[in-house]
């Protein structure tokens, strides 16, 4: 026996309200892995209604590989002039270069926009947009499809590049193997970190829940040491803000920081530093164990006076 196969028409039976319903629904690991089949990346979860000013965006994130920022804009209804400005503004104050804006139907002067904003702006910027469907067999659940609309130009081809393999150097392998070997001994601890995929390069970062700064790991084996650090890329009021609570932080850490605000450039860091030549092999497994301990108290502490 064969099913029919019928389109649900109002979005609203099973997700009554955007934020509260819809939002939470797709920030769940494996719908935002739907999603992200679809388009082509792999998306993580950073924060759900993250303020920019007096708005709010729905879902920000970041591309696993690459770091990119993403934002996510929802719409339980055609798309319409409000919410394109909202996405405009979003991109701007996240410096995202992955927009999605998911809705029910789009006009077609909404469309034409996106796919302007695609042919005219900035090849790191990439403009979607997807429409959101509920399919069921007979009386079964209903099932979501995420048909994309609207996409970058040659976003295929990018995302080959990307991905692409290219030759690495023997420092580039090492670090590599560095960290991916530093992932598998933090997942045996079951750690709290939100850990990435590795990259060839000298640095690891993560987010740890607040907007605008991340925990960065480096590795130099010029200078042979180990560093974790908080990163601030553009906000020197978060900066003060931890260094008004310098003593405390320090307190609670037992640790003695390099506090850098960098004031002639927009970043800012917040450093600790330990001798350590990766090229000794044997010396990992007490490497690793000192990254995840910075970083897991990086995370608890920070997260907590930026909370405040």
């Amino acid at each position: 026996m064969v099913g029919k196969l019928t389109k649900v028409k109002d979005l609203r039976t099973v997700w009554k309200h955007e934020a509260l319903d819809f939002t939470k629904w797709l920030s769940k690991t494996d719908n935002l892995k739907l999603l992200g089949d679809e388009i082509g990346i792999e998306i993580n979860l950073l924060e759900t209604e993250a303020s920019i000013g007096s708005f709010n965006v729905d879902i920000l994130a970041e591309e696993e590989n690459t770091g990119k920022k993403i934002i996510i804009e929802n719409q339980l209804e055609a798309t319409d002039h409000d919410h394109l400005g909202k996405v405009i503004t979003y991109a701007s104050g996240y410096d995202a270069e992955i927009i999605i804006w998911i809705v029910k139907d789009i006009r077609e002067e909404h469309r034409q926009a996106i796919d302007w904003l695609n042919e005219h702006t900035d090849e790191k910027l990439n403009f979607f947009i997807i429409r959101l469907e509920l399919w069921r067999i007979n009386d079964s659940p209903c099932a979501v499809k995420f048909q994309v609309v609207s996409r970058p130009n040659d976003w295929a081809k990018s995302i080959r590049q990307t991905t692409k393999q290219t030759n690495l150097t023997d420092t580039k392998l090492l670090q590599l193997e560095f960290w991916n070997e530093f992932k598998e001994h933090v997942s045996q601890k079951g750690s709290t970190l939100k850990l990435r995929k590795a990259q060839p390069q000298h640095w690891y970062d993560m987010s740890y829940g607040v907007s605008g700064s991340h925990i960065t790991l480096t590795i130099n084996t010029q200078s042979k040491s180990l560093g974790c650090e908080i990163y601030i890329p553009d906000s020197k009021e978060l900066y003060f803000g931890f260094e008004q609570n310098k003593q405390n932080i320090e307190s609670e850490l037992g640790l003695k920081l390099d506090w850098m605000e960098l004031p002639d450039k927009k970043a800012s860091r917040i450093k600790i530093s330990n001798d350590a030549d990766i090229k000794n092999r044997i010396k990992w497994e007490s490497h690793f164990e000192w990254l995840r301990e910075k970083a897991e108290s990086f995370q608890r502490v920070f997260y907590k006076y930026a909370n405040k």
